[in-house]
């Protein structure tokens, strides 16, 4: 009973968070957008929960972000093609990363992650809820931008965020695939990836996500005022995520689990950064 009030509560302040920074944002369309995109999560749990199944969790979450910014560039009106610029990048970043993460679980079969939390309904439904959460911090400063007067502006803000996500979208890409051809090796199985990017940073997919996101952020402000510039807490949002919550902490915790035993990964997770990649030394 006391998981049940746990996995309702955290679901309640995973929409409560978004949405009031949304209503703080002074922009009705923004407002409506959050609500839109919990819609969506909310709609696909029910037939997922059904079928007990996660295979389109993943692939849900992408068709959210698309389906959200092309609905704000509809709503707006907007013909800048500074828009259509930051509308393209998060496209293309959620089109890969969903064909991507779609293609491996249809490989593997199953995602392991939800073995025990698919039979568990308010489980299940929290977290499809925190992907509404994931989905809408991640856009609020984008779709707040776009919501606004005067849509995306062409400055050096736009320009040092456009490289930053593009730098940070191919660090995302070389690693994913770096380390799909690591897999498919046969002498590599039940073994680290430690070549690459691998060698530099311990996670760069997810230094390239924090990267590439940092960039909307950073291409967005201009656009902003007032209160509104709370949106901006979407990269914190994601670096906490990536490294406290979802990703490095359980992944390192199911490394030393796996390799801890041996002097080559102490000595790899010794030497190499986990996340932020070192140039020198």
């Amino acid at each position: 009973m006391k998981n049940h009030i746990f996995n309702i509560l955290s679901s309640i302040i995973a929409f409560y968070i978004p949405f009031q920074i949304a209503i703080l944002t002074d922009l009705p369309l923004v407002t409506n957008l959050v609500l839109l995109i919990f819609s969506i999560q909310w709609i696909f749990f029910i037939p997922a929960f059904i079928l007990q199944t996660e295979k389109f969790f993943d692939l849900t979450g992408s068709i959210t972000y698309l389906t959200t910014i092309f609905v704000t560039l509809y709503m707006t009106g907007s013909n800048n093609f500074s828009d259509f610029i930051i509308v393209g990048c998060v496209a293309l970043w959620a089109i890969r990363l969903g064909s991507f993460l779609f293609f491996r679980i249809q490989k593997a079969g199953e995602d392991r992650r939800f073995r025990e939390i698919k039979t568990n309904f308010t489980r299940f439904l929290m977290t499809w809820t925190l992907q509404g959460m994931w989905v809408s911090m991640c856009l609020l400063c984008v779709l707040t931008a776009l919501s606004s007067n005067s849509g995306i502006l062409i400055n050096y803000f736009f320009f040092i965020g456009l490289s930053l996500f593009i730098i940070g979208f191919a660090i995302e890409i070389i690693a994913d695939e770096q380390k799909t051809v690591f897999r498919k090796d046969p002498s590599n199985k039940d073994k680290f990836i430690s070549s690459g990017l691998w060698a530099y940073s311990r996670h760069p997919n997810y230094l390239g996500e924090i990267l590439l996101w940092s960039g909307i952020a950073i291409m967005s402000i201009s656009s902003l005022e007032g209160l509104q510039y709370i949106t901006l807490i979407s990269p914190l949002f994601v670096y906490i995520l990536l490294v406290y919550i979802s990703g490095i902490r359980i992944l390192e915790n199911q490394g030393l689990k796996k390799w801890g035993h041996l002097d080559s990964y102490r000595n790899y997770l010794k030497n190499t950064p986990r996340l932020f990649i070192r140039f020198f030394g």
